[in-house]
């Protein structure tokens, strides 16, 4: 016995430094957090976080020529109002048809 402990070299005999291998191990691998799998879920994140990022730009840049032109455009605003808001005037009736849901 005493044989095969002395051929393992002394820096395998440091219980703080396999008690670190073994952590580190366990960490980069085993756990539900590792660096691996927490690093490619970021990745992905990162990807969906960008694409959506591009579509609300867009979103802002349509919203904001649709608002250049109802500032400068009274007769649009007042369709717009009209359409969206369901604006009258005090002498017109409104009647809203809706279309039923296909069966």
């Amino acid at each position: 016995m005493n044989y095969l402990l002395s051929r393992i070299p002394s820096p395998l005999k440091n219980k703080y430094l396999l008690t670190t291998v073994v952590f580190v191990i366990w960490m980069v691998f085993f756990d539900d957090r590792d660096i691996i799998t927490t690093h490619f879920r970021y990745k992905k994140e990162l990807s969906n976080l960008e694409k959506s990022k591009e579509y609300f730009e867009g979103r802002i840049a349509e919203t904001r020529i649709e608002l250049d032109k109802l500032q400068s455009d009274p007769i649009l605003l007042e369709k717009y109002a009209r359409e969206k808001y369901r604006m009258k005037r005090d002498n017109e009736d409104l009647y809203i048809i809706r279309e039923l849901a296909p069966q």
